[in-house]
C-alpha cells in the first residue's frame, strides 16, 4: 500500500496534475493535428490528380493545336509556291499586256477620233502578215517539233521580217 499512496501522492500534486492535464491537451491537439494533416494530404493528393489531368488535356489540345498550325503553315507555303509558279507561267505577263494593251485601246477610241481608223487599218495588215507567216512548211515543221522559247521567238521574228520585207518590196 505505501507503493500506491506513493504513487497517489505524486499524482495528487498540483504539479503533475498540471502536467499530465498538459499532456492530455498535447495529445488531443497532436492527434486533431496528425487527422487534419491527413485530410489535407488527401485534399492534395486529390488537387494534384485533377491538375494532372487537366494538364495532360491541355498538353494534347496543345499539341493538336501545334500540329494543325504546322499543317496550316505547309498548306500556306504549297499555295504560295503554287500562286507564284502560276504567275511566272508562260502566257501570264502575254495576258496581263494584253489586258493593258486593250485598255489602252479603248481609252484611246474614245479620246483621239481619228485613232479608231487608222488601228484598224494596221491592225489588219498585222493579222495579214501573221496569217503569212503561219502558213507553208516551215512553221508546220516548227509547231510539230517542240523547241526553246527562246529559239521558237527567234524563228517567229525571223519569219515575220522575212514576210514582212515581201510585202515591202
Amino acid at each position: 500500500m505505501e507503493n500506491s499512496s506513493w504513487f497517489m501522492g505524486i499524482i495528487t500534486t498540483p504539479f503533475v496534475q498540471g502536467l499530465l492535464l498538459g499532456l492530455f491537451f498535447c495529445c488531443v491537439v497532436y492527434v486533431r493535428g496528425w487527422m487534419r494533416r491527413r485530410e489535407f494530404s488527401r485534399e492534395i493528393n486529390r488537387l494534384k490528380s485533377h491538375l494532372h489531368t487537366k494538364m495532360e488535356i491541355d498538353s494534347a489540345d496543345n499539341e493538336k493545336r501545334k500540329q494543325e498550325l504546322i499543317t496550316l503553315r505547309q498548306e500556306r507555303d504549297n499555295l504560295r509556291i503554287t500562286v507564284q509558279s502560276l504567275n511566272q507561267k508562260p502566257g501570264r505577263k502575254e495576258i496581263r499586256q494584253y489586258y493593258i494593251y486593250q485598255t489602252a485601246l479603248d481609252i484611246m477610241f474614245e479620246k483621239a477620233p481619228g485613232f479608231a481608223p487608222a488601228w484598224q487599218i494596221t491592225l489588219k495588215e498585222a493579222e495579214r502578215l501573221f496569217e503569212k507567216s503561219e502558213q507553208g512548211v516551215v512553221p508546220l515543221l516548227k509547231r510539230l517539233m517542240p523547241t526553246s522559247t527562246n529559239k521558237q521567238v527567234e524563228e517567229y521574228e525571223k519569219i515575220c521580217k522575212i514576210t514582212h520585207d515581201d510585202v515591202v518590196a
